[in-house]
């Protein structure tokens, strides 16, 4: 297994909730990036679902960062849940426009669907039609939040244009079904008992290391999140599964 295959980190590290958790108090928000680098490979960017970054914040991510470090930006809502993935062609030129000038650091991008958003054979086709014409060289992960998505035809569309169902961990909370639907598989692990504030046992740890051991030795890439920022579980929850794993 080479560790390039394996990515393992949080959804977002701007939480002044993790100071003195996980950042030292010392330590000024605005320098949280340069310490989380020091112990995670990869970051989700929550921040670009609320607001699209600006060239020069992107530039700066570019620099502040590794060479080998990856950030996997959220879509943005607007398109997502405002616009529900029609008329769109503006708001995503503009924010594949903003990543395009990272990607030697770009992991998936993540486009999270709306709950109220029900399965569209039409729509999906033509959204991701839209994101093979406008984003040539990025790939995607997509999370649903309707259970209307988790049907077969679906997952063979998925896999028709070689993008991942995100793997959304949330109790009974969200969707959720193991269907690996191209060349790497993306996971979100929300916390079960309570959303973004349940801390992961070892054994539900173990169990999902010897998942993606499994999905590893298949020649897959894995890329994993937790979003169960609460407390500082994420980053516990993080390092715990990357020892399980390695």
């Amino acid at each position: 297994m080479e560790t390039s295959d394996l990515h393992i980190g949080t959804s977002g590290w701007s939480y002044k909730h993790w100071s003195g958790v996980f950042y030292p108090e010392d330590i000024r928000p605005a320098k949280y990036l340069e310490y989380y680098v020091n112990h995670f490979e990869c970051v989700e960017l929550n921040s670009s679902f609320y607001n699209l970054p600006r060239e020069t914040t992107a530039k700066g991510w570019i620099e502040r960062t590794p060479i080998s470090f990856r950030l996997c930006p959220k879509m943005s809502r607007y398109i997502t849940h405002d616009m529900q993935l029609t008329g769109i062609e503006e708001a995503l030129g503009k924010f594949t426009g903003v990543f395009a000038l990272m990607k030697e650091k770009l992991g998936p991008v993540l486009v999270q669907l709306p709950p109220q958003l029900q399965f569209d054979r039409y729509l999906i086709i033509s959204f991701f039609e839209l994101l093979k014409s406008m984003g040539e060289g990025f790939r995607y992960a997509v999370e649903v939040r309707n259970k209307s998505w988790i049907n077969d035809d679906f997952m063979k569309i998925l896999s028709e244009y070689g993008i991942a169902l995100v793997m959304a961990d949330s109790g009974d909370r969200y969707p959720y079904r193991e269907a690996v639907t191209t060349d790497f598989v993306y996971l979100r692990l929300h916390g079960r008992e309570q959303l973004y504030a349940t801390d992961y046992d070892e054994a539900t740890l173990i169990e999902f290391a010897g998942k993606i051991n499994g999905w590893l030795s298949s020649g897959k890439d894995v890329w994993v999140f937790f979003n169960n920022d609460f407390y500082g579980y994420a980053v516990k929850n993080a390092k715990q599964l990357i020892s399980l794993v390695s």
